[in-house]
């Protein structure tokens, strides 16, 4: 019984996360409710708030159910030790998380509410810092990662790879920015690949 009843509190949780991001993503985060929020799950406002104390705890736990096996994935690659070349793994986990953003539509729709449905105001604007954690953390690791290269003599002479890293990371944020908020952009998600290669062809060692 005591199993049971976890699993159902887990599938009610799970619930109400996939009906946060169904309702952040068409009304806005500002102007979405908990009780819009229950309605979408089909279930009562007290339901709501025996799993999470406010709508940010909602927002995080939406934003975690997608991005931790994302990450996963993009860190899989990143830290693989089957590239010897530390620059090989940073094209081959960005081109992981492009593809993730164009194969997952749960994904692409949290990365939306995140960068153009979420307005930090409010009782939002406390939080904004936690909201930008996972961009610092992909920051400091392809910093790591170009550090690595450098010492490896794999980085191209005259780079330094902190400034690698933060345009790495400028480039990135970039695309990301171009493919969910201007539409006008068709069909650059098949150039991507091609984009990320000449990105870090341009920081190899000849």
């Amino acid at each position: 019984m005591a199993r049971r009843t976890k699993e159902d509190a887990e599938q009610t949780r799970k619930q109400l996360i996939d009906a946060a991001r169904t309702v952040f993503h068409q009304c806005g985060v500002s102007r979405s409710t908990l009780e819009k929020i229950a309605q979408a799950a089909g279930l009562t406002r007290g339901a709501v708030y025996w799993h999470f104390k406010d709508k940010a705890e909602l927002f995080f736990a939406m934003r975690e159910d997608v991005f931790r096996p994302m990450v996963e994935r993009t860190d899989a690659f990143l830290f693989s030790e089957s590239y010897a070349n530390p620059l090989d793994a940073i094209e081959a986990s960005l081109k992981e998380f492009f593809r993730v953003l164009e194969d997952c539509a749960v994904v692409r729709e949290v990365f939306e509410i995140m960068i153009s449905r979420c307005e930090y105001v409010d009782e939002f604007a406390s939080v904004q810092e936690e909201a930008t954690r996972p961009a610092r953390e992909f920051l400091e690791k392809i910093e790591r990662i170009y550090q690595r290269a450098a010492d490896q003599g794999m980085l191209r002479a005259g780079l330094d790879p902190v400034d690698s890293a933060r345009d790495t990371w400028a480039f990135t944020s970039g695309m990301l920015h171009l493919l969910l908020e201007c539409q006008l952009h068709g069909g650059l998600d098949q150039e991507i690949p091609r984009m990320i290669s000449t990105h870090m062809a341009l920081r190899r060692r000849a």
